[in-house]
């Protein structure tokens, strides 16, 4: 039986694990009722994507106690696998946030002394890095503690296993299932971290794990002749947000050949507290103006910025005297058309090609593949579900994936990783911007061409957040009432059918269930409405809110916008 918030408070001020400062830090919250039940109302939920949250002391938060608990359980369903999987380890990796290294010792400690052969970057390194380590040297899972993009509050544990992409969901339960049944203060197992290292139960991994991953960073580029025809000329601006890609991703640009490489120095410097933006989001454009200042001051047509665990990238465009962003959807659109054309172009597109998006990301990338004869094909928002379809693929020897994306600013290619790559993503927005560059165009340019070439699609994504302790029940709430009552129309439009995926079912107005969708398990509601317009409706995995997303197509750029105008004043009324 679970206990209260009083309760569980009060264990852990009865518990000899916290040291002086840590019951200090509880007692000090004694007399705020509030402050009490929010820390330990309940556990942070574990998921496919592991844990996020603020840190702080509390059964709610992210700190050492909860690390260890939750790595406590991993290391039994890693152990349960039998001594083989052990054998092959765990690669656990960190970013640049506040007690991220700490966390990640201490769940390197707590894998060695469960017999659990440990690699470690002894340092930050990207995410998707930890992916390819996975991958090369055939682990059986990885760790990453990061919390992406979140604001400086926040730390996170992402859970990966053996095929470099987060956890399955089966594995996931069975990892929540342990940590209900382990004691948080009593049931796991330590070691000292220097000793380990020097008996080599965990071994620091050097710099032939950064060559590897770059060797195949750099073999994904097409076309580097059109990189070195404009070198002397084109000019990038990085900045990594104080982050992960503060290393990789410059040195990758410099191989590829990009001469006129100019960093944003204050950016560069590591630092977890975010101190030159309020949020290390590469899809908040407001971010990048110290990017945008140094773009002015050296005359680039380009800025590219990796968020702090360097999985996403954004980039700002020269329009006229102004920086423009390139939107998560227009960026995946434009990479697929340029791998495509490009591959084809050079001769190296594969037999049978496919390319894997979300169900929430852009129509238009359907309509390029249409055009093109690459399949194409939707999975729920997240790269695992990208890459289990892939390794579908693979196993059935059918298409072989040439890319795949999602619009929150995450690109995937090659086979060495299974999650969102910045680096790579960094190398390939690179060279497709060299190539417009040559042919006297911007990004910007490039988006407005594909426009006229494969029709207008705008898209919108809007955030109702719901936070505080009883955010998750408004949530739930709104979910419930939607499936209660479906919406027969949206903004005076009607809803031709309704996709719910976590059933499966599909709803046509007039004729009730008519079908089941061709993936489910997932909280999406899917309006398909009659003017031909996507409206979406899904939880967020890692945050107090509900997304909404607008997908809208037409003949021209103006009766798009007036499409996505008229949705989004429908959409925040929801949240009243």
């Amino acid at each position: 039986m679970r206990r209260t918030y009083k309760e569980e408070y009060q264990y852990w001020l009865d518990s000899p694990a916290l040291n002086e400062s840590e019951w200090e830090e509880l007692n000090s919250i004694a007399d705020d009722e509030k402050e009490i039940e929010s820390r330990f109302f309940e556990p942070l939920s574990f998921g496919t994507a592991g844990l996020r949250g603020t840190m702080k002391l509390g059964l709610h938060h992210m700190n050492i106690h909860v690390i260890r608990h939750v790595t406590q359980s991993f290391a039994n369903v890693i152990n349960d696998e039998g001594v083989e999987t052990a054998l092959k380890g765990i690669v656990i990796c960190y970013d640049c946030r506040q007690n991220s290294r700490e966390f990640a010792q201490e769940a390197a400690c707590v894998m060695a002394a469960n017999g659990i052969k440990v690699r470690l970057f002894p340092s930050l390194h990207p995410t998707p890095e930890l992916s390819f380590a996975i991958r090369y040297y055939g682990a059986a899972a990885g760790i990453n503690v990061t919390a992406s993009h979140n604001p400086k509050e926040y730390n996170g544990y992402k859970v990966y296993w053996s095929d470099g992409a987060q956890l399955p969901p089966q594995k996931a339960e069975q990892i929540a299932a342990q940590m209900e049944e382990l004691d948080l203060f009593n049931d796991f197992s330590t070691c000292d971290y220097d000793e380990a290292v020097e008996k080599g139960q965990i071994i620091l991994l050097d710099e032939e794990t950064d060559e590897a991953y770059l060797k195949r960073v750099l073999g994904q580029a097409i076309d580097r002749e059109a990189v070195a025809a404009v070198a002397d000329r084109f000019k990038v601006v990085y900045t990594p947000f104080h982050g992960c890609g503060y290393q990789l991703i410059p040195e990758a640009l410099r191989r590829l050949g990009i001469r006129h490489l100019y960093p944003v120095e204050e950016q560069m410097v590591i630092d977890g507290t975010f101190p030159t933006v309020a949020s290390p989001n590469p899809e908040n454009p407001e971010g990048f103006a110290l990017a945008v200042e140094l773009a002015r001051k050296v005359g680039s047509d380009i800025i590219i910025g990796s968020d702090p665990d360097a999985d996403r990238v954004g980039v700002l465009v020269r329009k006229g005297e102004e920086y423009i962003p390139i939107t998560g959807n227009q960026m995946g659109v434009l990479l697929l058309d340029y791998i495509i054309k490009a591959r084809c172009r050079t001769d190296t597109m594969p037999d049978n090609p496919g390319a894997v998006k979300s169900i929430v990301t852009t129509e238009m990338a359907k309509e390029v593949c249409r055009r093109n004869k690459v399949h194409m094909e939707d999975t729920f928002t997240g790269f695992k579900f990208m890459a289990e379809r892939i390794a579908q693929w693979e196993r059935e020897g059918s298409y072989q994936y040439i890319f795949a994306y999602e619009e929150s600013y995450g690109y995937m290619m090659g086979d060495y990783v299974r999650d969102k790559d910045a680096v790579t993503a960094s190398v390939l927005i690179a060279e497709m911007a060299a190539y417009y560059f040559g042919r006297g165009m911007t990004l910007a340019d490039a988006m407005q061409e594909k426009y006229e070439e494969y029709g207008y699609f705008e898209e919108k994504t809007l955030n109702l957040v719901m936070p505080g302790l009883d955010g998750l029940e408004r949530m739930a709430k709104l979910m419930e009432d939607l499936r209660k009552e479906p919406f027969t129309e949206i903004a005076g439009i009607g809803v031709e059918q309704l996709r719910d995926y976590q059933d499966g079912s599909v709803t046509v107005a007039h004729l009730g269930k008519v079908g089941t969708t061709s993936i489910k398990g997932s909280n999406v509601l899917y309006y398909d409405l009659a003017d031909n317009t996507s409206f979406i409706v899904r939880p967020s995995g890692t945050e107090p809110k509900i997304k909404i997303y607008i997908l809208a197509n037409g003949s021209s750029r103006e009766e798009v916008q007036d499409k996505i105008a008229k949705y989004q004043e429908f959409a925040e009324k929801l949240a009243q």
